[in-house]
C-alpha cells in the first residue's frame, strides 16, 4: 500500500511539472512600475502576464517588474503597455487618467513618472 501510494504521488508530481508552462525564447528584463500593495502586485502581475508569452514579478518594495517573455512572440513594450491600461503607470507608458482615477484608494500612487514627462520641454527647431 505504502509502494502504491508513493507511485501515485510521484506521477502527480511529474504531471504537474510538465502541465507549469514554460516560456522560450527567454528574455528577461526589469522596468519601473508604479504601485503600491499587494492589490497593485497582483493586478500588474495579472495584466503583464500571458500564458506561454510572459511572465511578470512585481516587487512593491523597489517598484520593479522583472518581466520575462518570449521574444518571439512579444516585446517589453507589450507587456508594459498591458500593464499601463489596467492603471499603474511604467518606464515607457502612462496609464489613462480615468482608469488611474478607478483604482482602489490604497492603490493610486503618488504619479511621478506623469509629472516627469510633463515637465519636460519639447526640443525647440
Amino acid at each position: 500500500m505504502k509502494r502504491l501510494s508513493y507511485i501515485i504521488t510521484t506521477c502527480l508530481v511529474l504531471l504537474s511539472t510538465l502541465s507549469i508552462a514554460q516560456i522560450n525564447n527567454a528574455k528577461t528584463e526589469t522596468a519601473k512600475v508604479n504601485g503600491n500593495c499587494g492589490m497593485c502586485k497582483r493586478t500588474i502581475e495579472k495584466a503583464g502576464n500571458a500564458k506561454n508569452e510572459a511572465k511578470v514579478i512585481w516587487d512593491a518594495e523597489n517598484q520593479r517588474a522583472s518581466i520575462t517573455y518570449d521574444a518571439e512572440k512579444t516585446n517589453i513594450d507589450s507587456v508594459l503597455k498591458r500593464i499601463a491600461q489596467v492603471g499603474y503607470d511604467n518606464e515607457k507608458y502612462l496609464a489613462p487618467d480615468k482608469i488611474y482615477q478607478n483604482l482602489h484608494g490604497c492603490c493610486q500612487y503618488e504619479r511621478e513618472l506623469k509629472q516627469a514627462k510633463n515637465n519636460k520641454k519639447p526640443a525647440s527647431e
